[in-house]
């Protein structure tokens, strides 16, 4: 039986394959290694993943790590000026009173 050639890649299979990245993949994109990505996923930290396929490959979705990253971003007072807390004015202490 002669092999049947392979489809070529479509625009919407190539979408596909972009939209979920793999553990190793998913680190890349991060800049983290996949032990880290694995040891958040145990302790149900880090960005959200799934499991896909009848293997339970886990996945991440690209939006969801970019979502990830602007709340990563939006939680840290370097990153936004709203938490600044040199920006907050300093609160008055109250008089003591003092009860001898």
């Amino acid at each position: 039986m002669p092999a049947r050639p392979l489809p070529a890649p479509t625009a919407s299979s190539t979408a596909a394959r972009t939209a979920f990245l793999t553990v190793k993949d998913a680190a890349d994109y991060l800049g983290l290694s996949s032990h880290t990505l694995y040891v958040w996923r145990h302790r149900r930290q880090g960005p959200p993943s799934f499991r896909m396929g009848h293997r339970g490959r886990v996945m991440y979705r690209v939006e969801a790590l970019d979502a990830w990253v602007r709340e990563q971003e939006q939680a840290d007072s370097r990153s936004n000026p709203a938490l600044n807390p040199l920006s907050v004015r300093p609160q008055e202490r109250s008089a003591r009173l003092t009860t001898a």
